[in-house]
């Protein structure tokens, strides 16, 4: 795939219509957001590997956890959890195979839009606030999927370099819940320091813009995680934790244009990236997807785009046969992104900066 900024091809034209079909009439059922690590662990459980340190969130946006300090420094429980749903087959790079043509297309053009928006500035004492509508899973640990009604969430994320302990704060259900790395009694607090599982403004910012580069970046990084976390080789798929972590760091961060152009053209070299016509986010909009299913887990996540503008709306997961959670088709999670912007102190909102 090219680096041209210029407008699509007469062929690439005819194949983005053809990707882009008119909405069709139907909604989402209502819901709140189950994130991937809620489903993550029910796989895990299944498979006899449980992780049991920390809730059930994914990571990032986790309120307080406790873990063993050592473990602390070495990474979040993010990618662990993706390195147990891992297929057994070799590792496929850039070189060998990427995403089908039609989804190749998607993505230039999407990333192209990314990287004329606009830049801003963040500085290290403020805070990127992101406003997002989320469905969760209601049902019982373990067993089928039941989604409540969609319920809006707020996080305040630091952009402190460094590590820190205090990483931010969650509002959601009416409640404020604190972003914080703890550990047991006795044991010296670690914090996150900026990387995967504290993406800053400043650290995505630094991230390669080369497509193939940013890839091997993140790999290398997931990777150093499993590592350190004794997962063994067969169990990972390394392009299944490049379109998770690439996703992971498209939902609740502000993004750099040029960096969010290069995360979109890296995912346009992962094998198994496809399109799905016409995905729904919680808050009921329609758009086009970017997907990739993940065999061994029975479920495909889209990233879902606005048709006309390729704005980034939100994201939504289903199954794609019947597993313990659920018959094919059922949705697992799904999120609306509503607002995203820079803040100077916890608690505050946009609407009432002066």
């Amino acid at each position: 795939m090219n680096d041209r900024t210029s407008g699509p091809t007469g062929a690439e034209r005819e194949e983005l219509a053809r990707l882009l079909p008119a909405p069709a009439e139907r909604d989402l059922p209502p819901g709140r957001h189950l994130h991937h690590k809620e489903t993550l662990m029910q796989l895990i459980d299944q498979d006899g590997d449980r992780v049991t340190a920390g809730p059930r969130p994914r990571r990032l946006l986790r309120p307080a956890v406790l873990l063993p300090a050592a473990g602390l420094a070495l990474g979040g429980i993010l990618f662990t959890a993706l390195a147990v749903t891992g297929r057994d087959e070799a590792p496929r790079t850039a070189a060998t195979a990427t995403a089908p043509r039609g989804a190749t297309v998607l993505l230039d053009r999407i990333a192209t839009v990314a990287s004329k928006s606009d830049a801003i500035g963040v500085a290290g004492d403020q805070y990127v606030y992101v406003r997002t509508l989320q469905a969760e899973n209601t049902g019982a640990f373990g067993g089928p999927v039941k989604l409540g009604r969609p319920g809006e969430r707020e996080v305040w994320m630091t952009q402190k370099p460094g590590p820190v302990i205090d990483e931010g704060l969650i509002h959601q259900d009416g409640a404020y819940y604190p972003i914080t790395v703890g550990v047991p009694d006795g044991e010296k607090p670690v914090g996150y320091p900026e990387g995967l599982n504290r993406p800053t403004y400043t650290w995505l910012a630094s991230l390669p813009t080369d497509p193939d580069a940013l890839l091997r970046r993140l790999a290398a990084e997931i990777t150093t995680d499993q590592d350190a976390r004794n997962t063994p080789a067969d169990e990972r798929d390394p392009d299944q934790d490049a379109f998770e972590a690439i996703g992971e760091l498209l939902r609740e961060t502000l993004m750099p244009p040029r960096t969010a152009a290069a995360l979109y053209k890296a995912a346009a070299r992962i094998p198994g990236v496809s399109v799905d016509t016409d995905a729904v986010d919680a808050a009921g909009r329609h758009g086009i997807g970017v997907a990739r299913d993940n065999e061994r887990a029975g479920w495909r996540t889209a990233w879902i785009f606005d048709a006309k503008t390729l704005a980034y709306l939100g994201e939504r997961t289903y199954l794609i046969r019947d597993t313990s959670m659920g018959r094919k088709g059922t949705v697992t999670n799904t999120s609306a992104v509503l607002e995203r912007a820079v803040v100077d102190a916890l608690r505050e909102k946009p609407s009432t900066r002066a």
